[in-house]
């Protein structure tokens, strides 16, 4: 591709072009629809449900706290927080990374990488720390039983259930970003898979009520991804600056280690054993032998496919490091003197 030139004039209205430059203003326009609904009444249902089983039970409405289960109107949310991700990514990219690009003079290839890691890191450190604070307030770590029992868990607070869906949001965000941020045609089968993978993961493990589990494989997830993408970074910076590459090397191979013990522990273990093991759709209960395994099955896969492509890029790394290597100068050699001229040297004289 050639170099364009710049002009002053503004592309056509409702162009390529024009819905590229000008994506975050317009999905704000959209945006401010689903404001505007949020200024009638909505009836809480789940409070009310919440408040009339306390009544029964005699215990005070003090001690109510708001929980949600999903739903089809789940769809709408949805659609709503992924709007709100195209314009966070939009203003991420304009203020921070195209300034920093300016400064660095990144080639082609290093400027869609470094996007590509600039907003991820954002993404992973904003989910690792909201996650990591609801695994602590709801006491998921301190007492690991806790992931499967009481199964289904169709009741969530309300922090876990905007988690969900504002990774689902995000996920779907990645989908139109291909056009706006002119993904190169090679590049769009890899990050389709990535977004597919995160997509199905997600909302199966919502619409299953395995939110639990989820969320702890999520967190994670979250932390390796993260050391990868600030490592990447830095490399951008410095290309010595290999160590955190090494550090994410070790902990990535531990991350699906951990991520198949806890999803046998619970799917395997904990829900096998389980009381209730009949398909009850009214109640939320998925609890039968088929899931069970399609759920296992699908991580498995999932975690020996992250580990071929983990393989595959440590191998190709190994060998550009040994391409960029230099080869050591062999040390100069004297040269070899003739024994029968120095004979006859030494009977001349």
């Amino acid at each position: 591709m050639g170099i364009r030139k710049k002009t002053n004039k503004n592309p056509p209205v409702l162009s390529h072009e024009f819905i590229i430059q000008n994506h975050a203003d317009i999905v704000s326009c959209v945006a401010m629809v689903f404001l505007l609904g949020l200024m009638f009444e909505v009836r809480l249902v789940h409070r009310l449900d919440l408040t009339i089983m306390c009544q029964l039970e005699g215990l005070p409405e003090e001690s109510v706290v708001n929980h949600f289960h999903h739903g089809l109107q789940d769809v709408a949310t949805v659609f709503f927080y992924m709007l709100v991700s195209i314009i966070i990514h939009a203003i991420i990219q304009e203020y921070v990374l195209d300034k920093i690009n300016r400064k660095m003079h990144f080639s082609k290839t290093k400027h869609s990488k470094f996007n590509e890691s600039g907003q991820l890191s954002a993404f992973y450190l904003f989910s690792f720390g909201w996650g990591t604070n609801i695994l602590m307030s709801e006491n998921f770590l301190s007492n690991p039983v806790n992931l499967w029992e009481g199964y289904p868990h169709t009741l969530m607070p309300f922090q876990m259930k905007f988690f969900f869906i504002c990774q689902m949001g995000y996920w779907l965000h990645a989908l139109p970003e291909l056009y706006f941020q002119k993904t190169k045609k090679e590049d769009i089968p890899r990050q389709l898979v990535y977004i597919a993978l995160y997509l199905v993961h997600i909302a199966g493990a919502y619409i299953l009520n395995l939110n639990r589990l989820a969320l702890v494989l999520l967190v994670l997830h979250c932390f390796v991804e993260l050391l990868f993408h600030v490592s990447r970074l830095v490399y951008f910076s410095n290309e010595k600056r290999q160590t955190g590459f090494t550090v994410w090397a070790v902990l990535f191979v531990l991350g699906r280690l951990l991520t198949l013990s806890l999803s046998v522990l619970t799917v395997g273990f904990g829900l096998a054993n389980a009381d209730q093991q009949v398909l009850d759709l009214a109640i939320g209960n998925f609890n039968v032998l088929f899931v069970r395994i399609t759920v296992l099955a699908t991580i498995c896969v999932t975690q020996a496919f992250m580990m071929w492509k983990f393989i595959n890029f440590q191998l190709r790394r190994w060998r550009e490091q040994v391409q960029v290597q230099p080869v050591k100068p062999k040390k100069p050699q004297a040269p070899k003197t003739n024994q029968w001229s120095e004979r006859s040297k030494f009977q001349r004289s």
